[in-house]
């Protein structure tokens, strides 16, 4: 099996495209395969982000990860079916297309002369790792509960009550933007409210 890290990158890239079109069509579970296009797209693009990026110029890339990301929590939070859910969706395949494309067409090909067969075979395997770390963080459920188990002694499916606070992830990492704390795009919710808390205090 091909590992360099281009082979791994644009098989990714042809996994979303096939996740997108799963929702366009509105094929099987819609919640289910934006859960997996989630997973599946913020491992990729911390993988790149910490393991690919940083021996090339790639400013711009990272800077279309933090939109896409803002886009999927969104999309991750609207029902399916709804013109919220399609708007964001849409919004989702044309920023993430236009990544692809541009990296498909400029910064692999540059990679490609750079780093030579070995430094790919290498980069690839450090990005098949921190990938597949990424997916694993993403699968465990927060705080180590079993998945299925009511807090609070609540049913499963009740939705948690918002924090006074209210904000969605996507407002509390433009929030953390603006205030520059550095890593926000690795925190959750939580961790950017507490950071954030940090920085005004």
């Amino acid at each position: 099996m091909a590992t360099d890290v281009i082979t791994l990158i644009t098989k990714d890239h042809r996994t979303v495209e096939s996740l997108f079109e799963r929702l366009k069509k509105q094929q099987g579970d819609q919640k289910a395969t934006v859960a997996e296009l989630h997973a599946l797209l913020i491992a990729h693009a911390r993988a790149e982000e910490d393991r690919v990026y940083p021996g090339i110029d790639a400013h711009h890339s990272v800077e279309e990860h933090k939109q896409a990301e803002i886009l999927l929590d969104a999309l991750v939070r609207s029902q399916p079916g709804t013109p919220e859910f399609r708007k964001t969706l849409e919004e989702l395949i044309t920023s993430v297309t236009h990544h692809v494309e541009e990296e498909e067409s400029k910064i692999l090909p540059a990679l490609k002369k750079s780093a030579g067969e070995k430094g790919l075979k290498e980069l690839g395997k450090a990005f098949q790792e921190r990938r597949a770390e990424e997916l694993k963080a993403l699968s465990v459920p927060k705080q180590g509960k079993p998945s299925g188990v009511p807090k609070q002694g609540k049913p499963s499916g009740v939705p948690k009550q918002a924090k006074p606070s209210g904000a969605t992830r996507a407002e509390l990492y433009e929030q953390a933007q603006k205030a520059d704390i550095p890593g926000r795009s690795q925190m959750g919710k939580e961790e950017l409210a507490e950071a954030l808390r940090h920085a005004k205090s």
